[in-house]
């Protein structure tokens, strides 16, 4: 009974092996590979069989390598991977090209064979603008305009002129607080004074001496004479 029941199940193992490649052998021996350029820096590129056109469903292993213009850069290999939006036949790479001029080669090894290259050219793109510039051709914003004093403060600030360095200057010498005396002078004047009063209470003691000398005398003078 399990030999029944295998036997069949071999066959048709066999069957698939065999339909397999008679199934990718009907498309064709090698696959068309057409670079389409690039969007957003990534390489675009459209894989097909080359017998019929029809896009290669199966998983794709393709190499992709690019060179500057001038030879002086390479980049890759880089894998392709399907492009959601170039389906079915789409395919693109993760990684980007840096701006300038490439000239880029796609080499499929898996389904089929296939080659195909294309110069590409990845342009510079330039920042957004910041919000806060001016566009051109918009009018400017313009300029306040001082608003009109009111009657009042008018005729008060007209009261009461404002003092300019002129009139600062012609003011009297007196009234600044800057000019007092020194203190040196006021204690020199006050010494004086104090020597010019004991000078005084001097002459005017020995003036009192001499005055009741005289009167001794004049006494004695007069008692002799009685």
């Amino acid at each position: 009974m399990r030999t029944r029941i295998a036997l069949p199940a071999l066959l048709a193992a066999l069957g698939l092996m065999f339909l397999t490649p008679v199934a990718a052998h009907a498309h064709g021996d090698t696959v068309k590979v057409v670079v389409t350029g690039q969007r957003g820096g990534h390489v675009t590129a459209d894989i097909t069989w080359e017998n019929d056109g029809d896009a290669v469903e199966e998983a794709v292993a393709a190499t992709v390598n690019a060179v500057s213009a001038d030879g002086s850069r390479s980049l890759g290999a880089w894998r392709l991977v399907r492009d959601p939006g170039a389906a079915p036949a789409g395919w693109t790479t993760a990684e980007v090209l840096p701006p300038g001029a490439w000239k880029v080669t796609v080499d499929v090894g898996f389904p089929s064979l296939g080659h195909g290259e294309l110069d590409v050219a990845v342009p510079v793109v330039d920042p957004a603008p910041a919000t806060g510039a001016p566009t051109p051709g918009a009018p400017e914003p313009a300029a306040p305009t001082p608003s009109a004093p009111a009657p009042g403060s008018s005729a008060s600030s007209a009261a009461a002129p404002v003092p300019t360095p002129t009139d600062a200057a012609t003011e009297p010498a007196s009234a600044s607080p800057a000019q007092a005396p020194p203190a040196e002078t006021s204690d020199d004047a006050v010494w004086w004074t104090t020597a010019g009063v004991a000078a005084t209470a001097l002459a005017g003691a020995a003036a009192g001496l001499l005055i009741r000398r005289r009167r001794v005398r004049r006494d004695r003078s007069a008692r002799r004479t009685s």
